[in-house]
């Protein structure tokens, strides 16, 4: 399968939370799955931190590539054909990380990992 992470699961993988799901820790740690880290998230935890939402992703923000790759995981660029998608939804959802990462579920056939069930509306595979 192939996974993309919302933020708030990537951070909570790496923070081993219990909030993030029994279903979604199998999935990301099952070696049979691709899980990929959207660029999206990337710019959302330097933000946040940056403003002071994520007091605690310092590491994160600072070392986001090697923390990544540490983990295994595969970086998904933001492409034009995804930054279109994302612009041209017709949806209430004004949240551009979202936005993007429901565009690049979509474009890439992935399944989001993320406790947002609003996804559920928007055609994209999520596991939660």
């Amino acid at each position: 399968m192939r996974l993309l992470l919302d933020t708030h699961a990537l951070i909570w993988w790496l923070a081993g939370d219990e909030a993030l799901s029994v279903r979604a820790r199998e999935a990301i740690g099952d070696e049979a799955n691709s899980v990929a880290v959207s660029a999206a998230s990337a710019m959302e935890v330097a933000t946040k931190f940056r403003i002071g939402k994520l007091p605690d992703a310092a590491l994160l923000a600072q070392e986001f590539e090697a923390i990544i790759a540490g983990q295994g995981f595969v970086e998904l660029a933001i492409t034009v054909r995804h930054a279109l998608r994302a612009g041209e939804m017709n949806i209430a959802h004004k949240d551009p990380f979202d936005r993007l990462l429901i565009a690049q579920a979509q474009s890439e056939d992935m399944t989001l990992i993320s406790n947002e069930a609003l996804f559920d509306g928007f055609a994209v595979k999520r596991l939660w």
